[in-house]
This record gives structure tokens, sequence and C-alpha cells, in this order.
């Protein structure tokens, strides 16, 4: 009998880690193809680093053909160009088609910029969602520190992903007092969140105090509720909104050098598939990680649908943490598994979330379980421990992708550095 063919699409931390797990769980029972863009994995939570200089981007590459060859894992780094999920049958980029027994979708977003005007590093501002972005990013960033001049960070409306926003604002704020020239450049953070430290989760624990604190005590400016609706050269347009999402003042915001996260939605190779994706492209799941229409369809990561925790004046997004990623990876493997021996699929992510903020002198720490309110465990930290648990965990992961390993990261993080107790992977 042939052996059951499995894609995963996608190669960044979900659709990585993804292979290698589900390779494990079904211990040779069934071929493992990745289909990706690129030849190579980027560290992403490292990108704010990477935007002031703290890390070349070669530092936080992995190049993924060997590693996957080694494990006896197919890979494409051709791209795909349509998922046709009636046909079992994956369109490549060169128009070429892999069948599959089960697809495994973890494409991570396709970043809007588009539906802003003059938003975006084609256009007036620039970004850290991509590594090459990054890169581009600190060479502004170098234009900056020898021509000083005013900062605009933090995410639009519709954004789902807060943490490095914050993380690039602070970091900012450290690097420019290293240089001594901190006092030339206002700050002002400019977010769709009803308040800072929301972070699309209502907040955790005391996030709120903690990181307006840490604002006020790093002369950072914010404007909650906040619209972006153009950009231009040197200037950021903003509306300010009240609780019914009317405008009640607006701001023109001059800038030297700005970087916002954008909102997100799904890759074209799934957008405005019937019953696989919402109306934003993002992947339909059931509480088994499995598409209701397609049920040999599993999805992961930023790409699935998850809807936000509660109304907000603005749209504002629910983050997919790299905990929380990490569970849906493994319940995927598992329900795999389950169904080569016959089973059903039964096993759960748990959704639970922890996260690292860096700063560069410290930062603030969180572990939300589950990460959608009501919760178990609500709790956050600061101190400089933090900026050394990001690097201990920088090092670890890129390691263990280097590796082919499919042990679960997280959980381990929460368990032995955070010393939070009775977190269930």
């Amino acid at each position: 009998m042939a052996q059951s063919q499995i894609i995963v699409l996608g190669a960044g931390l979900g659709g990585t880690i993804a292979a290698y797990e589900v390779r494990a769980a079904l211990k040779g029972k069934a071929d493992v193809t990745v289909v990706s863009s690129s030849e190579d994995y980027w560290f992403v939570p490292s990108n704010p680093w990477v935007a002031v200089g703290w890390r070349e981007p070669e530092a936080i590459k992995v190049h993924l053909p060997p590693v996957m060859a080694k494990h006896g894992i197919g890979f494409t780094a051709v791209g795909a160009a349509r998922v046709h999920p009636k046909e079992n049958r994956l369109e490549l980029n060169d128009g070429s088609s892999l069948n599959y027994d089960y697809l495994v979708i973890a494409t991570g977003p396709d970043l809007a910029f588009d539906e802003i005007p003059g938003f975006g590093p084609a256009a007036n501002t620039l970004s850290i969602c991509q590594t090459d972005h990054a890169a581009h990013t600190f060479t502004r960033f170098e234009e900056l520190c020898a021509d000083p001049k005013p900062i605009v960070v933090g995410a639009v409306q519709g954004a789902s992903c807060y943490g490095p926003a914050y993380e690039f604002a602070m970091t900012l704020d450290t690097e420019l007092k290293r240089r001594k020239i901190r006092d030339r450049v206002p700050i002002t953070f400019v977010t769709p969140e009803p308040y800072i430290g929301h972070l699309g989760l209502d907040g955790v624990g005391d996030t709120k105090g903690l990181l307006e604190s840490e604002m006020r005590d790093r002369h950072i400016k914010w404007i909650t509720n906040a619209k972006v609706t153009s950009v231009d050269p040197g200037v950021m347009h903003v509306e300010e909104v009240d609780e019914d999402g009317k405008t009640k003042r607006t701001h023109d915001l001059p800038f030297g050098f700005s970087m916002l996260l954008p909102a997100f939605r799904g890759v074209p190779a799934v957008h405005g598939i019937e019953g696989l994706t919402n109306p934003r492209g993002f992947i339909l799941i059931d509480k088994h990680q499995r598409n209701p229409a397609f049920p040999n369809i599993f999805a992961l990561g930023v790409c699935v649908a998850i809807p936000p925790v509660g109304p907000t004046p603005l749209p504002v997004g629910v983050p997919k943490t790299g905990f929380m990623i990490e569970s849906m990876v493994t319940a995927v493997a598992r329900n795999l598994r389950e169904l080569h021996t016959g089973g059903e699929a039964k096993h759960e992510a748990t959704w639970n979330a922890i996260c690292l903020a860096d700063f560069g002198d410290g930062g603030v720490a969180f572990v939300a379980e589950p990460q959608i309110p009501p919760r178990n465990v609500n709790w956050s930290s600061e101190g400089k421990w933090v900026h050394l648990a990001k690097i201990g965990f920088e090092k670890y992961f890129l390691r263990k992708i280097r590796k082919g390993e499919s042990e679960p990261f997280y959980e381990k993080l929460a368990l032995h550095v955070l010393g939070v107790k009775k977190l269930r992977f």
C-alpha cells in the first residue's frame, strides 16, 4: 500500500516545527513534504534587533533544504499558487501540482499594507514583519541617527500582533539612549487598542499598568483608539475615535522614521475558497485544528481564524503567540497519528500564551492560560531577566530548527524560566 502524502504548506515558525513533529508522530507511516516560497527559515522574533543593528540577518537564518533532507522530509521552495481542496491538490507557482491525502496549512499571513494609502515599506513607512524588511529598517535607522527627527511607531487598525510593536518602541528608546541622541528624537506610539497593554487579549495580568509605566519612564507619548487614515511622506494622518468609534480628534504626526505593524489577511493561495476561509482569508477550523468543510485539511498558526476577545471601537485582532502555535502543532500531529491508526481526531490545542517582550535593557513577560479570557492563569512581570530570557529563547529555538527537533519549547519556558506551574500543553 502506498504511503499517505502529507503536505505542510509554509515554513515559518509553525510550518517548520509542524513538519518535524508530524514526521516524528507518524514514525515513517506517511511521506511529509514542506512547500515554501523560500529555502530559508528566519527567526522573526529577533527582527526588532535586526532593525537597530543588534543582530545580523544571517545570524537568525536557517537554510532548510539540508535539514529537511537529513530528516527525510521533502521540500520545495517553488511556493504555492492555489489550494484546490475539492481535488486534494496543491497548485505550485511553476504550474506543477502536488496531490495530498492531508494538507496542513501554516502559511502565516499576507501583510495588508495596501489597505491604507501610503502605508508600508513600498510607500512611506517601514516594517519589521520580515527579516529583509527589518534589514532595510536598520538602514533607515542609521539615517535617522545621522539626522534626528521624530519617530512614530505602533500598529494600525485590524492588526493582531502587538507585542513586537511595544518591543520595537522600547528598543528604539534604548538604542537611541546608547547613542546619546534620545533627547533629539520624540517618540509617539500609535495603536488601535482601547488602552495600552490590551495586546488583543484584553490585557494579561497588569500589562496595562506595566506598559504605561514603561512608556512614561521613557517619555514615549501614545494615542490609543487610533485609526491611521493615510500616510504622506513625513506625515501620518490619524483619527482618534471615542468608545462608539466616532472621530473625536485628528492628528497629523510628523516623522522622520515610522514603523507600524499592519493588519493581516489570508495569503492569495487560500483567499476566497468557500468553506475553507472566512472573508479575510483566514482558515476556518474546529477544536481539533481541522477544517469542517474539508476534514483532510488542518491549519495552525497565524493563518487560522480566531474571533476577537470582545468588542472594541476599532478592529483589534487576537495574536497567535508561539506557545499557542506550538500547542496547535502538537494537536495536529497527534490527530494525524490517530487518523493513521484508524482512530478519530480528538486532540485539542491548549491555546495558552506566553510572551517575552524585550526592551533591550529589560522587558515585560506575561502568561495567559488560556489565551482567550476568562483565564486560569493571568500573570505578568517585568525585569532585566526578560532580556536575558529572550536571548536564551533565540539561541534554543534556532538550535531546534537547525537540528530538526520536534520537542515543544514554550512549555519548558513557562515551567522553568518563569516558574509558572500547572500549565498543561
